[in-house]
């Protein structure tokens, strides 16, 4: 079986970093977060585990499966008592908790259990098991379930795994940023990558599918099934599969059963509109535009609601407008002006004086918060910006460029996540990059619609000198 000789290689330490992609109800989870810690302990009894899923009762009933294993007569004929050896594997008799236990005399493995966002201090381990990070779909859609999950895996888990130790992620993709989607952006060279989906693809969709998720191109299916082949038939026939892509539709039949997620696609914005190039023309015009959240966060609140969006465009001699950079963040107010002032040195050192454009929001408390940026700001040219009139009206200047293809992006980490929320205009959760990228451009060619620019004199006009 293809996925139980990758799971082997786990345990004699050939492979160290293992995500495995699969479709619901296909027993993934029984053969990694239930056989595979019981080979481990059987193999390497002194090095423990932590298994955890998106709840704690589902990791916790991994465990108890696990430690039913151990106690079983299968493996004690393998490992246990009936192999007659002195020092065989058992379950501790004092340390049986469901959640966790630990391997009788001499040995010194166990298995935690744990939820996913639970602390996990006081036990290291050896191998570390992640099962479906994400309880839902709905739950994967929300950036701040996502990111939730992300840095319980940076800050929690893998803190608690040993240097040589191994690490198996097995999860139903639900979102190309889910805790898999970003660890294939940020470190894809350090991890064997099995993706089984529900029906096989021809080559070239496969190549296609693997290179947008990113993993190399060129691989066969994994168990070399030929096109339109279901992975489970005994479970799953042909035909039941394509009920199920009928049933549960396009979106979330290429997320969960085929293992590629995409965003969901808006009707203004194509991403095929845009080339990716080196640079921008170093004599190019240029504005930096920023749309600031209405509200600082807490960090418990860091990512709901709308993000600070600060980007950069330039327009060529040629008519040409590159957007050479974009930064989002939920900041608090002192860390928002401090990224924004970093931001606007960073430009004049690279390219001189860039105009800079803050978007004042209604009310006397927008209007203090562009106050507040400007003075910040001082020695730069900067000036508040009061748009008014509907979002997709503002961009509908740029889309058109878009679309005639008169736009292009400078390669930087920022083009993924630029391109997301462009692509998914009107479905998208958030635009804060598309209304600062439409500011820019409304400034760059000062076609604007409903748009009133107030100097930094009419700002100032009747602050100065008030009691605060």
């Amino acid at each position: 079986m293809h996925l139980a000789e990758h799971l082997e290689k786990v345990v004699t330490g050939e492979i160290t970093r293992l995500i495995v992609s699969a479709p619901p109800q296909h027993g993934k989870s029984r053969l990694v977060s239930e056989m595979l810690p019981a080979f481990w302990l059987a193999k390497r009894p002194n090095e423990p585990v932590i298994v955890s899923s998106y709840a704690s009762d589902l990791a916790t009933s991994k465990s108890r499966a696990t430690r039913s294993l151990i106690e079983s007569d299968e493996f004690s004929r393998l490992f246990g008592k009936a192999t007659g050896r002195k020092t065989y594997i058992k379950v501790r008799e004092d340390s049986r908790a469901v959640n966790a236990w630990q391997l009788g005399y001499p040995y010194k493995g166990g298995v935690r259990a744990v939820g996913v966002g639970s602390g996990i201090t006081g036990f290291p381990a050896v191998l570390g098991i992640i099962d479906d990070p994400h309880a839902s779909w709905e739950e994967a859609q929300s950036l701040t379930y996502r990111q939730r999950a992300w840095e319980w895996y940076r800050t929690t888990f893998r803190t608690r795994v040993h240097e040589n130790g191994a690490i198996v992620i097995i999860m139903t993709r639900w979102h190309s940023d889910d805790l898999v989607g970003r660890l294939l952006a940020e470190q894809a060279d350090k991890w064997t990558v099995l993706r089984y989906p529900a029906i096989s693809e021809h080559q070239a969709e496969r190549d296609t599918n693997n290179k947008y998720i990113g993993i190399p191109e060129g691989q066969p299916d994994p168990i070399g099934r030929a096109e339109n082949e279901p992975l489970a038939p005994r479970r799953f026939s042909l035909n039941a599969l394509l009920e199920l892509k009928q049933d549960v539709g396009s979106l979330a039949w290429g997320a969960e059963y085929q293992g590629v997620p995409r965003p969901s696609e808006g009707n203004r914005f194509k991403r095929q509109w845009f080339e990716i190039v080196e640079t921008a023309p170093r004599n190019a015009k240029r504005v930096m535009y920023v749309d600031k959240a209405g509200t600082a966060r807490s960090a418990e609140d860091a990512h709901k609601g709308a993000a600070t969006a600060s980007v950069l465009l330039a327009r060529g001699d040629d008519g040409i407008y590159y957007v050479e950079d974009s930064v989002q963040g939920w900041y608090s107010a002192y860390e928002r002006e401090a990224v924004i002032k970093q931001l606007a040195q960073v430009y004049k050192e690279k390219y001189g004086n860039v105009e800079i454009y803050i978007e004042q929001e209604p009310g006397s408390g927008g209007k203090e918060s562009a106050e507040a940026t400007i003075r910040n700001l001082a020695g730069f040219i900067i000036r508040a910006d009061r748009p008014s009139g509907d979002k997709d009206t503002r961009l509908e200047p740029f889309a058109v460029q878009c679309e005639a293809k008169n736009v292009k992006l400078v390669r930087g980490l920022w083009n993924f996540s630029w391109l997301e929320e462009m692509s998914a205009i009107p479905n998208g959760v958030r635009r804060d990059q598309a209304d600062a990228t439409a500011g820019a451009f409304n400034k760059l060619t000062q076609t604007s619609v409903a748009t009133k620019v107030m100097p930094v004199s009419g700002l100032y006009g009747k602050s100065q000198g008030r009691k605060r």
